[in-house]
């Protein structure tokens, strides 16, 4: 390295530039940070329903809303299982699995439908509707992003961002004034 190089005195405008750069570049992380990647959904979207999950006789989620045009897939999770539609909006085609009610189907299957009518859809399976095993969909027109109504971080976190914020300004101001006015502080004689 060269002598030169590292012996070369910073000026004072050259000093506040580059702490001013650090300090807009560490608030501009912050502020991306706290804008979040929060998705409303929309058409186009797919959501899964475990059928039977663990042997069990329910469907998980037993209650969904999603938005018109998400395609819902069914995967069965244990055997002797099926879907059939007991309610749904007016023009709605669903028609649950393919096959007569009493049709069930073992772990390993999957079968899909794309909900494009708004409303509630109920559905149970025919050899366990006994054991309450029914769930329901809602489609919506578009559904509200999750966590619309909190805040992206917790309290504590943006408390420690304000106090960082105002330990980096009474920094920057220190270091500005003795730059302005030096160090040196003697009584005059």
């Amino acid at each position: 390295m060269d002598e030169d190089a590292t012996d070369t005195p910073v000026s004072r405008r050259q000093f506040m530039t580059a702490v001013t750069g650090a300090a807009a570049a560490g608030a501009a992380g912050t502020a991306a940070a706290q804008e979040g990647t929060e998705g409303g959904g929309g058409g186009g979207a797919t959501e899964e329903v475990v059928v039977g999950p663990g042997g069990s006789l329910v469907y998980e989620p037993a209650d969904l809303e999603i938005a018109v045009g998400t395609t819902v897939n069914f995967v069965w999770d244990s055997d002797n299982h099926n879907i059939v539609v007991e309610n749904q909006p007016d023009g709605a085609e669903w028609e649950g699995t393919e096959g007569p009610a009493s049709k069930t189907y073992d772990t390993g299957h999957e079968y899909s439908h794309t909900f494009n009518t708004t409303g509630d859809y109920d559905y149970f399976c025919q050899p366990h509707v006994g054991a309450g095993m029914e769930a329901s969909i809602s489609v919506v027109e578009s559904l509200e992003p999750a966590g619309s109504s909190g805040p992206v971080l917790p309290g504590s976190a943006k408390t420690l961002a304000v106090a960082g914020t105002a330990a980096l300004l009474s920094v920057l101001s220190m270091a500005y004034f003795f730059m302005r006015y030096g160090g040196d502080f003697e009584t005059p004689e």
